[in-house]
């Protein structure tokens, strides 16, 4: 899809459903943001997941044929205290999601395979999956069966 193309093309508001601390937080960056693409054979996907720490959130990404996805996972942060190598900090200001599970759901705008898919939970907190949309298997041009 070239530039001109994607000018053309209508812009897609996904409905986000938050349940958990992702619907709490009200301050701070926000988890569960959205971002959708879509090209010829796969959609892109990227979620915003603020102060998610990957060993320790239990992040999982479900995608099923419809092209409905789930993302849950636990906000691990202390809720009063902070801690470094050597202080313990109490949290007088928390701008950032509460601590505890989340869960974030939205629609790819058709059926994918969800056999394929790659996920990449990046540095800066944004986990980004592309997987592939879903194309019918194609009959023999002789009408047999597929083998």
């Amino acid at each position: 899809m070239d530039a001109c193309d994607s000018a053309n093309q209508p812009k897609l508001k996904p409905s986000v459903i938050l349940s958990g601390t992702a619907k709490e937080g009200s301050a701070g960056p926000p988890i569960g943001l959205v971002d959708i693409g879509i090209s010829e054979n796969a959609y892109l996907f990227r979620v915003a997941l603020p102060g998610i720490r990957r060993n320790e959130s239990n992040l999982k990404c479900d995608i099923q044929h419809n092209g409905t996805v789930h993302i849950k996972g636990v906000v691990t942060v202390d809720a009063g205290m902070l801690k470094d190598s050597s202080s313990v900090f109490q949290m007088r200001v928390q701008q950032l999601c509460p601590p505890g599970p989340f869960t974030i759901s939205f629609k790819l705008p058709g059926p994918v395979d969800p056999r394929l898919f790659c996920p990449n939970f990046r540095n800066d907190g944004v986990l980004e999956v592309a997987v592939m949309k879903y194309r019918p298997p194609s009959a023999p041009a002789n009408g047999a069966p597929p083998l």
